[in-house]
């Protein structure tokens, strides 16, 4: 796949879409100078990205969330420093978006200068084990109304599909072709499935199709 300059990670509640875009932002820090990430859920005040702040800081990675982040104020506000996703043209962006059509709707603040410059990836993050997700036309929908809300559409997909600590090899694999249908019939590409660094070893040799997941607790 092709780095765009932006690249937004959005999912139902439970997909691990953070997870995976703090991994995604690490890896682009690899290569390029200046990277940011910014979690824009305006719904849930706690905004799992700052869990991470330590980690992406001691690598270089800029975060961008409210200064309510991980506090007891529920105030859905956002910060003006979100704008230079869209404004600094030399910074690579990741965006972590909320897992509804409501918490998508912080990202049409930013959907008008994203689709002018045209350079961005958005990825649908996908967990068949979620009860919202769990069928093909849930998913669809899922994705529907991020895009309506959003404002703009998906155009990949990645498979996280996980049971937590209890996730097996079997499950991984057995994962696969659900979520390959769910892209074929959004018409959108199927990058990969991500599998936790404690499974990785079942996985070696495929490494094209299957992902470690570099940090946290399994997933």
């Amino acid at each position: 796949m092709q780095e765009k300059r932006i690249t937004i990670f959005s999912g139902h509640y439970g997909s691990g879409k953070t997870n995976i875009a703090v991994n995604y932002a690490l890896r682009l820090r690899e290569k390029h100078e200046k990277v940011a990430i910014a979690d824009i859920d305006i719904v849930n005040p706690y905004f799992r990205t700052k869990d991470s702040e330590e980690l992406l800081r001691l690598h270089g990675v800029r975060l961008i969330c409210s200064s309510y982040a991980n506090s007891n104020v529920d105030i859905p506000a956002l910060p003006a420093e979100m704008y230079a996703i869209t404004d600094d043209k030399s910074l690579y962006g990741v965006l972590d978006v909320g897992g509804d059509e409501r918490g998508a709707l912080a990202l049409g603040r930013l959907a008008p200068a994203i689709r002018e410059e045209n350079n961005y990836e958005m990825v649908f993050v996908l967990n068949k084990f979620r009860p919202l997700t769990r069928d093909l036309d849930s998913a669809l929908t899922v994705m529907k109304e991020i895009e309506w809300a959003s404002g703009l559409s998906f155009t990949a997909l990645i498979n996280n599909s996980n049971l937590g600590a209890e996730t097996t090899e079997h499950d991984v694999r057995g994962s696969v072709a659900f979520a390959k249908e769910v892209a074929d019939a959004a018409e959108i590409p199927f990058w990969y499935t991500t599998v936790h660094e404690s499974l990785s070893s079942c996985f070696a040799g495929e490494e094209a199709c299957y992902r470690p997941i570099l940090l946290q607790k399994r997933m």
